[in-house]
């Protein structure tokens, strides 16, 4: 069978035998459908746990609007004009709206991007920033985290959050009060949360009882978040489901419908795992793209492999996880380092570091294959040839999973 993995702005086709495809994971159908103009105006009309945006924002309040950056597949420029017109209605005029780019630790916009990612029209009518150099502190959680916000986020009479749901390996879901911490937070408070993430209950799809997500939480007792409009995607980034409202009740509800599409049981666990994150911008690095490594790793059996499809065009994409992984001398070493010290991007090392101690991992992207094996990784220059030797290596027999969109589809075996 002829299956296609996205791989940057393009994609790999890879013929994998049919006597050893144990499945191509994709996401169950959607618990909504219909036209994302219709799958967004009811989620705004009809808010979870809140009275309507237009209800509760006044003229001559000042509001902010929370978005993702350039890493994040979110559709700002379809959600936000929605959000505009509740604000219209309420009365808001259009110098006191702010749009917020929530890098986190990511690296800043160019001008470009801004545009891309919200649109002309948006760049021109509004300040649009990146939340970076000016933060004020707040508080501290009860974990001890620093609540240091974007100084335009925190001094805004109103604060809307959007973003899109999706698993995350430590902090169970994404979106959320995730736009807030880490969004539009320090590196310092960002590390300070992240820190938790060795905990066994810090895990992907897990709410309850996850140390990371409630101090996330925490935060939001310093610094409110007055709406949410949160977004879940399909494979080919198209808007299948949307909640609104209160930053937890609709978050929640998000988290279920995420459930219901993407938590995707299988019967065994594979010999071999194809995984792509999707293509751009989920593999923009391997920063990004390791959530697709992690979630391939639920799939795949102990002492199996994993043939990692990812562009990477932008290198490793953090300098702290550069370094780690470039200069310890055993994967395994990244592991003990993190247990004893926490430093964020060494967290993702760290991460990928885990998935080598129960599979090897063969790396398809656009790095110098010598560069990969420098990061513990093993090079290949050509994805089927790869496929190949792997099945010849495993057995005629070997199983094989296909994880096209790795970074959405969380396996489950049962």
């Amino acid at each position: 069978m002829k299956i296609p993995f996205g791989f940057g702005n393009s994609e790999i086709i890879l013929d994998v035998p049919d006597k050893n495809l144990l499945g191509i994971l994709k996401a169950n159908p959607a618990a909504e459908t219909g036209r994302e103009e219709d799958i967004l105006s009811a989620a705004l009309e009809n808010p979870i746990g809140s009275r309507r945006l237009r209800e509760i924002v006044s003229p001559e309040e000042s509001v902010v609007i929370i978005t993702s950056d350039i890493t994040r597949p979110m559709p700002s420029q379809k959600v936000l004009p929605f959000v505009i017109s509740e604000l219209e209605t309420a009365g808001i005029p259009d110098k006191d709206i702010t749009i917020v780019f929530a890098l986190g630790s990511h690296r800043a916009h160019t001008e470009e991007e801004k545009i891309k990612l919200v649109g002309e029209t948006m760049v021109k009518r509004f300040r649009c920033l990146d939340s970076v150099d000016d933060f004020v502190r707040l508080g501290l959680t009860q974990n001890g985290t620093p609540v240091d916000i974007f100084r335009p986020v925190a001094e805004a009479d109103r604060r809307i959050c959007l973003g899109n749901i999706e698993y995350h390996y430590f902090a169970g879901y994404s979106g959320g009060a995730k736009a807030i911490m880490p969004g539009v937070s320090t590196r310092e408070a960002i590390q300070a949360n992240h820190s938790r993430m060795t905990e066994p209950e810090a895990a992907t799809g897990r709410i309850t009882g996850n140390p990371v997500r409630q101090d996330i939480e925490d935060a939001i007792a310093f610094q409110p978040i007055d709406f949410i409009v949160n977004v879940i995607l399909d494979e080919h980034k198209v808007i299948r489901a949307c909640v609104a409202g209160h930053y937890q009740a609709a978050h929640r509800k998000g988290c279920a419908i995420l459930d219901q599409i993407y938590g995707i049981k299988i019967a065994k666990k594979a010999d071999i795992v194809i995984v792509s994150s999707g293509g751009f911008p989920k593999d923009i690095n391997l920063y990004q793209a390791q959530k697709a490594l992690d979630n391939a790793s639920h799939a795949i059996r102990q002492g199996g492999a994993i043939l990692w499809l990812a562009s990477a065009k932008e290198g490793l994409g953090e300098k702290h996880f550069e370094n780690w992984m470039l200069s310890h001398e055993h994967p395994s070493d990244m592991i003990t380092h993190i247990q004893q010290e926490f430093i964020l991007g060494g967290h993702k090392a760290a991460a990928i570091a885990m998935v080598m101690e129960q599979a090897e991992i063969i790396l398809v992207s656009e790095l110098e294959p010598d560069f990969v094996r420098k990061i513990h990784l093993q090079p290949a220059t050509d994805a089927q040839s790869a496929l190949d030797q792997l099945i010849e290596k495993y057995g005629g027999n070997a199983q094989v999973l296909a994880m096209p969109f790795g970074g959405s589809t969380l396996p489950i075996p049962v």
